[in-house]
């Protein structure tokens, strides 16, 4: 699936929900069902900077694709990068760079954040695209 098809379903799945206590359930359910980081990846170099909790990405390049990892240790932000995660792992380092981000906002996650935690999803959506930008370089 390309990114735009994936982002896609995640606006669909959202939809589903009438309230945002239901959305909220759902993206912790989400990060409860990530995959978990390897700890070594745990390290001050993977942590995001501008998130009010801890979070940790790491990524590696998979042939031409860019495989993502993350882990939190807030339920919610957990959640957060797991869409994000779900959104941009596997896909390749142009397709990451061009790629919006509209359905963040088309899901209404940002304006239903706390401004901290809405400066950390940027945080989060700027460090997946560095990672791309470097492992682009790389090759």
């Amino acid at each position: 699936m390309t990114i735009q098809e994936i982002q896609d379903t995640i606006v669909d799945e959202f939809s589903m929900f009438d309230d945002w206590m239901q959305r909220y359930e759902y993206i912790i359910d989400l990060g409860k069902a990530l995959p978990l980081i390897d700890e070594q990846y745990k390290t001050e170099d993977n942590i995001i900077k501008g998130c009010q909790s801890k979070v940790w990405v790491h990524a590696e390049q998979n042939e031409d694709k860019i495989v993502f990892t993350a882990d939190s240790d807030a339920i919610l932000t957990k959640g957060i990068i797991a869409i994000l995660i779900r959104a941009f792992s596997n896909q390749k380092a142009a397709d990451i760079l061009e790629a919006n981000t509209d359905f963040i906002d088309e899901i209404g996650l940002k304006e239903h954040l706390s401004p901290t935690r809405a400066n950390g999803l940027v945080s989060m959506v700027k460090q997946i695209k560095m990672y791309a930008l470097a492992l682009s370089v790389k090759n």
